[in-house]
């Protein structure tokens, strides 16, 4: 490995990618490198970002199924004084309890499979998300590691929030992280456009002020990344100013 190569590992070196033995080659490189130094410290903002942007609390639905179906649950019977005679109150109660019993029992087992069905496609659901992050995730470290990945980060116009582009030529691909952006207000949505010679090419939709997203096409031909405020489902054009404007060199 001579030290051209080490140049490339930047990334992989930030996203704990390298074998024992290419870290200790490549931390060795770094104390007389402050470009590759630069590169690291970027890279490891971003993903430090990336983690933090996919961060959600989980849903309180569950909860609220518990909740709900605890007023049908049997509870224990009072006991009852005897009555003069020998006979208790509680005798013609008593008489009638299995046919209480039965009916209170299929109401909790239909109670029950109905949060259980929940349960399922509640289940199934986070699934699919934590499949989808996971995928997400694991194309962001595909980029993040690319020999020739680099980075860019500007604040927002007005200075609230901050966004970052990382692309790769070789990997044809770029993505987009933002930071403590405002969120969009309703029927508004934050758009990602590649800028080719000052023409806009759609890349892709942010609904919120804070996450990631892999833009949509290739940072070919592309000489910035812009954001701008759209209409909900997008625009074909931007419809206003960009609200940053991240440089592709």
């Amino acid at each position: 490995m001579n030290t051209a190569d080490l140049h490339t590992l930047t990334g992989a070196y930030a996203a704990h990618a390298l074998e024992a033995e290419e870290s200790l080659r490549f931390e060795e490189h770094l104390a007389s490198c402050p470009s590759c130094t630069a590169e690291v410290a970027e890279f490891r903002a971003t993903l430090a970002r990336l983690g933090s942007a996919e961060s959600a609390a989980p849903p309180a639905s569950l909860k609220a199924a518990v909740m709900a179906a605890l007023p049908t649950v049997r509870q224990d019977a009072p006991a009852l004084a005897p009555r003069a005679g020998g006979k208790r109150q509680g005798d013609r109660w008593g008489r009638r309890w299995p046919r209480f019993a039965l009916a209170a029992c299929l109401a909790a087992a239909l109670t029950t499979g109905a949060v259980a069905v929940q349960q399922h496609q509640e289940a199934d659901r986070a699934q699919a998300r934590a499949t989808a992050l996971q995928q997400q995730q694991d194309r962001f470290a595909g980029l993040l590691t690319a020999p020739d990945a680099r980075t860019a980060t500007a604040a927002a116009t007005g200075g609230t929030g901050t966004g970052t582009v990382v692309w790769s030529q070789s990997r044809a691909q770029a993505a987009f992280l933002a930071t403590a952006l405002p969120d969009p207000a309703a029927g508004r949505t934050y758009q990602l456009w590649f800028a080719d010679a000052g023409t806009m090419r759609p890349a892709g939709l942010l609904p919120h002020g804070t996450g990631t997203l892999l833009l949509t096409g290739t940072p070919d031909g592309a000489d910035a990344v812009g954001l701008t405020l759209e209409p909900a489902g997008g625009s074909p054009h931007p419809s206003g100013a960009p609200i940053m404007l991240l440089p592709l060199s």
